[in-house]
């Protein structure tokens, strides 16, 4: 998906005042504040009335397709990281991310049936990495850079990658049903990824709290 100018500015214009408040905060000994959690307290209210968007509740299992405050769809229960939900997540955690999320792509030839993938690690968990030490200042650079050249967070920094929706493919059903079992990704049933790939497209939005 390519990225129009006016978005990357908007994502890229805190860039440098980010890396001057990691700096500071390091000088202080002060834990930065988390931006992800911030910016989820208000990820639950659409954006406009008829907005379709999706709702993944860690603590329900649950996710959920709105048409801006009216609930479409509900599938529960669903399977996250076999290492929980976290706003901060690292490559190889197995722990899904928190926050607000874009769609940018779809597999329909997925071992997991169909993958819809969404743009993780977004600007906001990069910030937090740098804040926190996970990523350097030259990685923080780095991150925007291939944004803008491509359009998409890269997927092979420290923060890892390809994070999506998925079906579970020729899994157990039943430990489906029982386990968190993924490596980050959120997964549904096979029948329930198909409906859910029916309605949304490249741009919707998705929430994981």
């Amino acid at each position: 998906m390519s990225l129009d100018r006016r978005r990357f500015l908007a994502l890229a214009l805190s860039w440098p005042v980010v890396a001057s408040a990691a700096t500071t905060n390091a000088t202080l000994n002060v834990e930065p504040p988390d931006l992800v959690e911030t910016l989820l307290s208000r990820a639950h209210i659409p954006r406009y009335s008829t907005e379709l968007w999706l709702m993944i509740d860690d603590q329900a299992s649950a996710l959920s397709v709105f048409r801006g405050e009216t609930l479409l769809e509900y599938f529960a229960p669903i399977s996250l990281g076999r290492a929980g939900a976290k706003t901060q997540r690292v490559m190889g955690d197995n722990v899904t991310p928190l926050g607000e999320f874009r769609i940018n792509r779809f597999n329909y030839e997925s071992r997991w049936h169909i993958f819809l993938g969404i743009d993780y690690p977004t600007p906001a968990h990069a910030r937090m990495a740098l804040e926190k030490g996970i990523y350097s200042q030259s990685d923080y650079e780095a991150y925007f850079d291939y944004y803008r050249r491509y359009g998409h967070p890269p997927q092979n920094t420290a923060l890892g990658g390809a994070i999506g929706i998925h079906g579970i493919g020729s899994g157990d059903p039943d430990i489906h049903g029982r386990y968190h079992w993924t490596q980050g990704c959120v997964a549904v049933t096979n029948e329930q990824i198909e409906r859910v790939a029916e309605l949304v497209d490249v741009g919707t939005r998705v929430v994981i709290r």
